[in-house]
């Protein structure tokens, strides 16, 4: 057990998990108003799991995301206005405007463009594992990924490969107990992720993950290890989307006592005990300020013009 973090890092977690779940509100009347086009895949109630994980990294460390990448694109340090442009569709958004929500992303922070494909990161964080090894670096890899994905076959090919070669990743998964609308109690006859590890020969973890704490000290131990060159580590957080798979999603497969429950356990007011008031106070403020400039910047911002749709091509 670590000690208790010291002040500024308790207050930088705050903020950043503030900062997400503020962010995600926020786009979300945005979409519905018509300011955002195509589609979202949130992120609120999961903010422990990105910026506990995000929080142990280095810059020079990479990350690869899912269709659900927002919260980690701003825990790996995509700037909110850059993040807000490019749901907008503009020039000066963190993929030029060419990703929208599900590819969310940029490499100058060390985060791979996200990539919406179920379980498409499990395979593709294996090169980068693979290139800082061969390259005899210090960095390391981390994937997210959802309690879906670890049905798919890259789940299973990553995995193993990264065993084998012992590469540098940390591979975590938030399970927030669906994939889309189906339990994972449907499609697994285990009850925990971290159990599959074993068949790697890799260690595997359960974690709370809506204690922020209890993922940061997971995951820098797992980090460690992976940057020690002791190879991957399987964590599993269990967590819970307080919002649907999707815009469409009015979550007619779950109880309401279920969803009262885990909004009991929110991460963030859990959190907040642990700062001064008047600190607390001060990064509310400053998280609401920092909000309204990002979408005062995306939507002040140049639409991405014709001619660019053959940049950044290729083939």
């Amino acid at each position: 057990m670590q000690p208790q973090p010291d002040p500024g890092t308790l207050a930088a977690l705050y903020r950043q998990m503030l900062l997400i779940r503020r962010f995600e509100e926020t786009v979300y009347y945005l979409f519905l108003e018509g300011e955002i086009p195509g589609t979202l895949h949130q992120y609120q109630g999961q903010e422990a799991v990105a910026v506990g994980i995000c929080d142990t990294l280095r810059p020079t460390d990479w990350i690869t995301s899912t269709h659900r990448p927002h919260g980690h694109a701003l825990a790996k340090g995509v700037t909110p206005r850059a993040a807000m442009a490019e749901l907008y569709g503009k020039s000066t958004g963190c993929c030029a405007g060419k990703g929208g929500s599900m590819h969310l992303g940029d490499p100058a922070v060390g985060m791979l463009p996200a990539l919406a494909i179920v379980g498409a990161g499990n395979t593709v964080v294996t090169g980068l594992g693979l290139a800082f090894q061969l390259r005899r670096t210090d960095q390391v890899a981390v994937c997210f990924f959802g309690d879906g994905a670890t049905n798919e076959g890259a789940f299973h090919e990553g995995m193993n490969f990264a065993a084998v070669r012992r590469l540098p990743i940390v591979f975590v998964c938030e399970n927030n107990l669906y994939g889309a609308s189906t339990p994972f109690a449907a499609v697994s006859a285990l009850t925990d992720v971290a159990d599959r590890a074993a068949a790697y020969g890799i260690p595997g973890h359960v974690v709370d993950g809506m204690d922020v704490l209890a993922v940061r000290e997971a995951g820098a131990a797992a980090v460690a290890a992976a940057r020690g060159g002791a190879g991957p580590t399987l964590l599993e957080c269990k967590t819970y989307r307080f919002v649907g798979h999707s815009r469409s999603d009015a979550r007619g497969y779950r109880a309401d006592e279920e969803e009262a429950a885990w909004r009991e356990r929110d991460p963030i007011p859990a959190l907040r005990p642990a700062l001064a008031p008047e600190l607390a106070e001060e990064i509310e403020r400053e998280v609401e300020a920092t909000i309204e400039d990002a979408v005062e910047f995306a939507r002040s911002s140049p639409d991405a013009g014709p001619e660019e749709a053959l940049t950044d091509v290729y083939a």
